[in-house]
This record gives C-alpha cells, sequence and structure tokens, in this order.
C-alpha cells in the first residue's frame, strides 16, 4: 500500500507512517521525462474528451489539458514524472528545501522552482483559481471530501473512484488515474517500467542483501515502533533483496510498539534504524545507542546496524513512496546497506 502524500514535515510523516505505513514499490520516474515548453504538458497519446468517475460523481475533461494544479505533493510528484510543470503547488516544504530528488526533476523540466501556495490552513482555493488551471490533480490527497465542492467549480478535479482509495491505492494507480485524464498513458507506462528497473537493477548489483534478514525501526516521540512487521506490504528492503524477521508476524501496524526492556526484539541479520524526531523522540540516536541492553545486540556487536537518515528526506521518501523517488531511493540507500552488511 502506498500512502498519498502531502509532504509533512518529517517527524509528522513518519508519526502517521507508524500506523499506516507504505514501504516504497518500485517508486521514481523515468530516465527519459522530456522537456516541458513554459508550463505546458507534455505532448500526449490519449484522446479527447475524457471522462472519469470519482467518488463525487464523474470528471470530464473535454480537451488536452494545458494548465495543471495539484493539490499535494504526491500529486505535483505525479505531474512532473509525466513531464508536466504544474502551474500552482501547495507549499509543502514550508520553507525547508526541497527534496533532491524533487528539485532534480523540477530543473530537469526547465525549471528552478515551483510556483506554491500556502497550505497551512488547507487547500488555497482562490489561488488555484486565479492561475486559471486546465484540470486539477488531487488523486493523491486525503482533503478531497472537503476540496471537491470547491475545486470543481475552477475546473475538472482529478481523483480517485472511491473514498476508501485515498488510503489504499498504491502510487502507480494514482499515476494511472491522472495520465489518462492528461493524455499521457503510455508515458505513466514508461514512468513504472523505468522505476522497477531502477530497483531489479540496484538488486543485481548488491547480491549480498538476498536473503538477508532485517528488522526496521522508528524512534517515535512516544515509542520506539517496529515498521517492519508481517502486515506491512513489500517495499524497497524487500525488492532490494532483504527479508523481514520471522518475529514480525508478532506485530502489526496497531501493535507495534517496542519497550526498552525488550529491546532485543529488534535483533536481526540486518537493523536500520530511523530518528525522525531527533533529540526530541522518546530517545536521541545518542541515547538509544548508548544503551547497554542495545549495544548488546548482536547486530550492533558486528556493526550490522545502520541509521536511515531523516535529514535528507531518504526516511520520509521510504516511508511515502511517489513517483520521482526510486531513483534516488535506491541511489542513496544502497551504499547504507551495503555497508551495514559488511559489517562496516
Amino acid at each position: 500500500m502506498s500512502l498519498p502524500v502531502r509532504r509533512q514535515p518529517l517527524a509528522a510523516a513518519l508519526l502517521a507512517s507508524a500506523i499506516c505505513l507504505g514501504l516504497l514499490t518500485g517508486c521514481g520516474f523515468s530516465s527519459d521525462t522530456g522537456s516541458s515548453e513554459g508550463k505546458a504538458a507534455a505532448a500526449g497519446d490519449g484522446s479527447f474528451p475524457v471522462s472519469l468517475t470519482n467518488a463525487w460523481g464523474r470528471t470530464e475533461v473535454k480537451q488536452k489539458p494545458v494548465r495543471v494544479a495539484t493539490v499535494s505533493d504526491g500529486d505535483t510528484a505525479i505531474a512532473l514524472a509525466l513531464g508536466v510543470v504544474p502551474v500552482i503547488t501547495p507549499d509543502v516544504e514550508d520553507g525547508d528545501k526541497v527534496a533532491e530528488y524533487k528539485q532534480r526533476a523540477i530543473e530537469k523540466l526547465g525549471e528552478k522552482k515551483l510556483t506554491t501556495y500556502d497550505d497551512t490552513d488547507g487547500t488555497d482555493y482562490e489561488a488555484i483559481a486565479a492561475e486559471e488551471p486546465d484540470v486539477i490533480l488531487g488523486v493523491n490527497t486525503w482533503d478531497m471530501d472537503a476540496d471537491y465542492a470547491k475545486l470543481s467549480p475552477i475546473a475538472p478535479v482529478v481523483t480517485f473512484g472511491d473514498k476508501k482509495e485515498s488510503d489504499t491505492l498504491t502510487w502507480q494507480e494514482r499515476l494511472r488515474t491522472a495520465a489518462e485524464a492528461l493524455g499521457l498513458t503510455a508515458k505513466a507506462d514508461a514512468v513504472i517500467a523505468a522505476n522497477e528497473k531502477a530497483l531489479k537493477d540496484a538488486s543485481a548489483a548488491h547480491l549480498e542483501f538476498r536473503g538477508k534478514v532485517y528488522t526496521y525501526s522508528v524512534v517515535h516521540s512516544e515509542q520506539i515502533t517496529y515498521m517492519s512487521h508481517a502486515d506491512q506490504d513489500p517495499g524497497v528492503f524487500e525488492q532490494l533483496g532483504l527479508v523481514k524477521h520471522p518475529r514480525s508476524k508478532n506485530y502489526s501496524a496497531d501493535k507495534n510498539g517496542v519497550s526498552l526492556e525488550n529491546l532485543d526484539e529488534l535483533e536481526s541479520d540486518l537493523l536500520l534504524m530511523t530518528y525522525p524526531f531527533g533529540d526530541e523522540g522518546l530517545l536521541s540516536a545518542s541515547e538509544l545507542e548508548s544503551d547497554k541492553l542495545f549495544q548488546s545486540l548482536d547486530v550492533v556487536k558486528k556493526k550490522h546496524f545502520a541509521v536511515v537518515p531523516s535529514e535528507n528526506t531518504l526516511a520520509s521518501a521510504v516511508a511515502y513512496p511517489d513517483a520521482l523517488s526510486a531513483p534516488w531511493v535506491v541511489e542513496n540507500l544502497t551504499p547504507i546497506l551495503a555497508k551495514a552488511v559488511a559489517g562496516k
């Protein structure tokens, strides 16, 4: 499962992922995204008009959209992956640096930065209307139930077919829905194929990952969370060859806390940790890693332990896959895994 993304501050994003984490399943963008002309959509392969059923009725796209607005970071990633520079997007970074893989995509399409609106209080309908979009992408948002009635008078809204799908659709399914409305279905297929290839190539290049049993845990503000539970969808770690610990069957989305007295529950061939709250988590990295029970774990003593960094958005990209991130995740994650597997 892949969660819809409004790129929150990393700590908040990973806190939500403690309840329902969509680990990466081949996300990223095609190495051939082409170029845009101004903020126009790339040439497509669809015929118009297009009629799509959604949870609130039907969306009618009468002619190929040129001006595309987005209402979430995941929707922005979809647009960029399809070679489209949105005319306006939410300012999900809130002044922070744009994720490296997203900035790469923006620059590849001939832009330095995106036109954004302040989303502190939610979707800014007036700002979107002022840009006169031909279509609004909202296939990757939790807020459409409140937004649809106010967005649909502005432009056709492309969104999911059932309200439950706000949580259940994969990023690939969201990409294909958006691509159909934009006349870019062949492009979507190419994006998906390129992402899958990035992961397959990385797996083939790192045969030492295959069969290694891993545990992935996140230090939240109120608990240490066992993220790689048995019910968790296979994601980037599994696609690179790792396998969940048999102990993972004892954990679930609703039962995922690990107490300090039971840190040996983290024992594995490979232990991966993330600290999205920094020093404001239940424990800081230095506090946990100086804990005597933690230090006594074989995986720690043998140096098969690694931190998936949060500062550069890698942990967030792993937790919240989108249509842009796979090649960048592979590029940044595989050296970390390789070093931990080798015990260096």
